[in-house]
């Protein structure tokens, strides 16, 4: 048996594979924080927003706007040719990225944006991940990508034949798309075609996603063995504490294994503050304080 992810330091992360650190997640009942951090901007000089993040409880660092095939982090040597292995030494964290599948049929609701193919979902981009040492990868969009639940749904099965890590997958927003963004029979291929994570918006935060579809949805995934993952991806993650703390506890009481706080605060991650608040909420100060102090060289 593996440790709960809440009590493991950066030497435990180095032996997990895949389906260990799966295990951990699950067996910390709800207590892990995953931070996205945008990686062209860095919120303090000198230092890269993973490091920031990891500094105030963060369990999971995800990558946003990271091209897999020209890899660059802002804060570390610009002359870094091996970026992702370099930022788990100084995080002591499982990191992770975004990979957007875009749709270019899609009918979007309003003008799309385009994205470099570094950042989208081929077969080029998830060896990449592979290659570079990722340990989950996230097929979600941004705001105005238009990546949809289909084309989610087909890059599941082409990450499998490279990418051995976690797979996550769905939509916190509807990345510019006219569709659902909690769709159950879209959730269901996700887990047919082998996600191990299923990514849906925080309560609270996409109009019209009300608490019992997050309810449903959870019970879906662990009727599956599938773990789940709420989202704060509408630029939430800037408000005040108390909104994070409501956020926060109602996505617990939902049932989901990880909660994610998004990268809208000025540097490209979440205001320090609300990463801090949120671990409190959902774990308290005892294990906020474990997560913060715990050394890299554990």
């Amino acid at each position: 048996m593996v440790k709960r992810l809440l009590n493991c330091y950066a030497s435990d992360f180095l032996e997990m594979n895949k389906e260990e650190l799966k295990q951990s997640i699950k067996a910390s009942e709800g207590r892990t924080i995953l931070s996205e951090n945008i990686v062209s901007t860095a919120a303090s000089p000198g230092l890269t927003n993973s490091e920031v993040a990891r500094s105030v409880g963060a369990d999971l660092i995800l990558l946003n706007g990271f091209d897999l095939l020209e890899p660059k982090v802002n804060g570390l040597d610009s002359k870094e040719n091996d970026p992702v292995r370099r930022l788990k030494e100084l995080t002591g964290r499982p990191i992770g990225v975004n990979i957007e599948p875009v749709d270019q049929q899609a009918l979007m609701n309003e003008d799309k944006l385009t994205i470099s193919k570094g950042r989208q979902a081929f077969k080029e981009t998830f060896d990449e991940a592979e290659n570079l040492g990722f340990d989950f990868i996230c097929l979600t969009g941004n705001p105005g990508t238009g990546v949809s639940n289909k084309e989610i749904n087909k890059a599941i099965s082409v990450a499998k034949e490279s990418f051995k890590g976690l797979i996550i997958a769905g939509k916190m927003h509807g990345a510019g798309v006219n569709e659902a963004v909690v769709d159950l029979d879209a959730i269901r291929s996700f887990i047919k075609s082998g996600a191990d994570i299923i990514l849906l918006p925080a309560i609270g935060t996409v109009p019209g996603v009300t608490p019992d579809m997050i309810y449903e949805a959870v019970r879906l995934c662990k009727a599956s063995d599938v773990l789940s993952m709420s989202a704060i991806g509408t630029s939430q993650e800037t408000a005040d504490p108390s909104t994070i703390k409501e956020i926060a506890l109602q996505n617990k009481i939902a049932g989901v294994d990880i909660q994610h706080i998004g990268d809208a605060g000025y540097g490209g991650i979440a205001p320090y503050l609300n990463i801090l608040e949120m671990s409190r909420v959902i774990r308290g100060d005892r294990h906020t304080l474990a997560r913060m102090a715990g050394s890299n060289a554990r």
